[in-house]
């Protein structure tokens, strides 16, 4: 989507929910995608971290837009992201530790999710303030959502639960678990077949884009 300083919220929503999904239509954030979505409340967590730090990061980045030099423009962005990340992380270490020691080091590694440094050059360099929050804050759910389908899948056939709760026929002894879905190879399949669902859509989606 090309930045405009008049672009609507619906149009904003629709763009980075739908026409350019982080994930199925830009292929971003894979990484995540293979590391925590073997588990639906890991993948809640770690895609709610992603979209507050993706949507204050852009907000933040267009608020200084008009002082940040040209030539140090991506430091500075950089340290933006990094400065939310590090909010996160402690929020989560002081509030929730045993989510954070099941997260790992994905929640410090979310400064490398190209999605915000996406958002923050395409988007939030050139628009105001509200406009880029809300493209952030909607790029994080678009990715979200995608992510949410893939941990579900993999979780129910995988280990018979669906955030840690029992599904009747899957958990029973009729169901044979399929490991490999908690595994990374499971990862890739799910994503696989998410993108290819998705993406049957996208003639559909250009033309009514343009339309």
């Amino acid at each position: 989507m090309s930045p405009s300083k008049t672009t609507s919220a619906r149009t904003i929503t629709l763009d980075a929910v739908w026409y350019n999904n982080p994930i199925y239509r830009q292929i971003l954030g894979i990484c995540s995608t293979l590391a925590v979505t073997n588990l639906v409340l890991n993948t809640l967590v770690m895609c709610a971290a992603l979209t507050l730090v993706t949507a204050f990061s852009s907000l933040t980045v267009s608020l200084l837009r008009e002082w940040t030099p040209r030539n140090i423009r991506m430091m500075v962005e950089t340290l933006i992201m990094a400065f939310y990340v590090i909010l996160v992380d402690l929020a989560l270490a002081a509030y929730w530790p045993e989510m954070r020691k099941n997260l790992g080091p994905f929640v410090g590694l979310i400064i490398t999710n190209c999605i915000l440094m996406g958002r923050a050059e395409a988007f939030a360099i050139t628009n105001p303030p509200g406009a880029s929050f809300l493209d952030g804050l909607m790029s994080g759910i678009g990715y979200s959502f995608i992510l949410l389908i893939i941990a579900v899948v993999r979780e129910l056939f995988g280990m018979g639960t669906i955030a840690g709760c029992a599904v009747p026929y899957f958990s029973g002894p009729y169901w044979d678990k399929w490991i490999i879905m908690v595994m990374p190879p499971g990862a890739f399949f799910t994503l696989a077949l998410v993108i290819w669902v998705f993406r049957a859509y996208a003639p559909e989606a250009a033309q009514e884009k343009k339309s």
